[in-house]
Parts: C-alpha cells; sequence; structure tokens
C-alpha cells in the first residue's frame, strides 16, 4: 500500500467507520498502478463478508497525469454469508446506512458502501459508490446477501 493508502487508513481508523483489510494486490501495468482488495465486515451483521475491489493509481501515473490527489471512482463489491448471521441495531429505512467510507481523493470524493434491508424479499443489499461534493457519481456496484431459509437472530427482534 503506498502513503497516500496509509494516510486514508489513518483517517478511517480516527473516523470510527468500519475497518477493511487488504487481502489481495493485483499489479495492471508497468507503472505500478494496481487493483486492491480488500475485505470489509459489517460492523451491525456478524457472519457477512464485503470484498471490494478499486484502482489504485502509482506515483507514475500520478506524475505523469498531473492529477495528484485523486483516485477514480470505479469499484467493484461481492457481499456472501461466511458465517451465522447475527443482525443488531441496522437502520431498516428505505435509505439504510452508511457501513464504510474510504478517501479517494485528498479531501472531496469518498467510496462509499450503503446497507438497505430488503423487507419484502428479506435480503441485505450493499451498495458502492462514489460521494463527491460538487458531481455525483454514476458509477457503481451491487451485492445482496438473501437471509430467506437462514437461520438469522435478530438481536432487537426481527421486523415486522
Amino acid at each position: 500500500m503506498n502513503r497516500f493508502g496509509v494516510a486514508l487508513c489513518a483517517s478511517l481508523m480516527l473516523a470510527g467507520a468500519a475497518q477493511a483489510e487488504q487481502v489481495g494486490e493485483v499489479g495492471v501495468d508497468w507503472v505500478g498502478n494496481d487493483i486492491e482488495i480488500e475485505a470489509l465486515h459489517d460492523p451491525e451483521v456478524d457472519g457477512v463478508t464485503c470484498h471490494i475491489a478499486y484502482f489504485d493509481r502509482s506515483v507514475i501515473d500520478r506524475l505523469s497525469n498531473g492529477n495528484w490527489f485523486e483516485d477514480p471512482s470505479n469499484s467493484s463489491i461481492a457481499c456472501r454469508q461466511t458465517g451465522p448471521i447475527v443482525i443488531r441495531d441496522i437502520d431498516l429505512g428505505k435509505g439504510g446506512e452508511e457501513v464504510f467510507k474510504q478517501g479517494r481523493s485528498l479531501l472531496f470524493k469518498q467510496l462509499v458502501i450503503n446497507r438497505i434491508y430488503d423487507h419484502p424479499n428479506k435480503t441485505l443489499i450493499y451498495l458502492a459508490h462514489t460521494r463527491e461534493i460538487t458531481q455525483g457519481s454514476a458509477k457503481m456496484s451491487m451485492s445482496t446477501v438473501p437471509l430467506y431459509g437462514q437461520d438469522v437472530v435478530w438481536e432487537n427482534g426481527a421486523p415486522d
């Protein structure tokens, strides 16, 4: 992980957001650009792991393109049940809640993952997208974890 990535991880720890751990890194070209792969455990849902992939620009790429402070908005997410599911206090509203965020530029762009509960279909939805102050990005990725037929423990009682 480059120094920029280390600084982002440090700011994540201070913000109290869910932590992701790097589980893979694939080099994509000769200038040192990489695809980072991280595992994220939902802080309010035990037994669900999301794997996030995103592009990490190298110093050489930053120098040659002149855009020092920003990584691309592209990302991909896949979430699966990886153990017994225990759901604590989650937001059941249509907007769901943010479970992870990571800076993709010095100040104004963040990779965000929201969890939404689809009650009629008994499914957890995880949406990865980029939040920007002036322009939103249409680049997004989504993954679902069906709860139907699973032995799910709702600590605060299952929703009606």
